[in-house]
């Protein structure tokens, strides 16, 4: 329940605000033949000062896979000398390993490269209550360096009941441009219809790894500037809801488990019923699960694979 309510309260941006981060480092993996899981667990210890979110883009994790994978520690003034679990590995999502695969639920992108068995992943931003980011398939329609901001509507009327008034167009390249340095234009039919679907950088870089978007999907600035120069136009992009993934190392059997979004149609999808059911497709034979253990990682929902056997 901890969890839960962290991510509700994540979600109103109290950690939007403009802050100093180190570069993170981007994490591109090897895919081990007959393994789901990348990467591997890391920890690190705070410093004096430091947050979750600053240790995190250190890592190239985000905000809410740092709590998740620590809900003892302060998110905001961790104590100095605590170790602190960076969750950098990861279950690949159960998707064909093609193009880009974005998990709401984790808040995270996986770009499996074309020619090698490779993949890249990062932290990202999601849509607010009421300003959802879409499920479904799609691709990348377009890139630009420095884009101009075209704010909807919508999103003027929003600003301007604060007080804020919006030009039709902010120009690329300029601090005060939301988009940041680089943007993936997502083909937005069946998608969207509240104007431009993006992959963007940000001028708000405290904005990766929790709700704050209008729909778009925000990335750190050295994140979508790598992503920028590898991902070509064409390349295909699905967008999920996963708080379970199950999948297989060394011969046993992991799960990796997340709070889901709070919508009403996303309850029921980090169900009990329903783990069994993703773990019983999984497995083969007299393979024997550890029903206990798959129970309370699910219930923990702690953001990194756990073996469940």
């Amino acid at each position: 329940m901890a969890h839960c309510k962290i991510k509700r309260f994540l979600m109103v941006g109290f950690l939007l605000s403009a802050v100093s981060f180190a570069p993170a480092f981007g994490l591109t993996l090897p895919i081990s033949p007959n393994s789901d899981v990348v990467g591997e667990m890391q920890t690190t210890t705070v410093q004096a000062g430091e947050s979750l979110g600053e240790i995190g883009r250190r890592f190239d994790v985000g905000v809410y896979e740092m709590i998740e994978a620590n809900p003892s520690l302060d998110p905001w003034v961790p104590k100095p000398g605590s170790i602190v679990v960076v969750p950098t590995q990861f279950i690949l999502p159960a998707t064909p390993r093609k193009g880009i695969v974005l998990n709401l639920a984790e808040m995270r992108l996986y770009y499996y490269h074309p020619d090698k068995p490779l993949v890249t992943t990062h932290p990202i931003g999601i849509g607010k209550k009421g300003w959802h980011t879409p499920l479904g398939k799609t691709y990348i329609s377009n890139k630009k360096k420095h884009p101009p901001w075209h704010p909807p509507e919508s999103i003027r009327q929003e600003h301007l009941a604060k007080g804020d008034v919006l030009p039709p167009v902010v120009s690329g390249g300029i601090a005060d441009n939301p988009l940041g340095l680089y943007a993936l234009y997502l083909h937005k039919k069946g998608l969207s219809e509240k104007g431009d679907f993006l992959m963007h950088g940000t001028n708000r870089p405290a904005g990766i790894g929790v709700r704050g978007t209008h729909g778009c999907i925000r990335l750190f600035p050295e994140d979508i500037e790598s992503l920028f120069y590898i991902v070509p136009i064409g390349t295909l992009v699905l967008i999920i809801h996963e708080p379970y993934k199950v999948g297989w190392h060394n011969n046993h059997l992991y799960l990796e488990s997340h709070q889901p979004l709070t919508e009403a149609h996303y309850v029921g999808s980090n169900s009990l019923k329903r783990l069994a059911t993703l773990i019983e497709k999984s497995i083969h034979g007299t393979y024997l699960v550890n029903w206990a253990s798959a129970k309370m990682t699910a219930e923990a929902a702690n953001g990194y694979p756990i073996r469940i056997d």
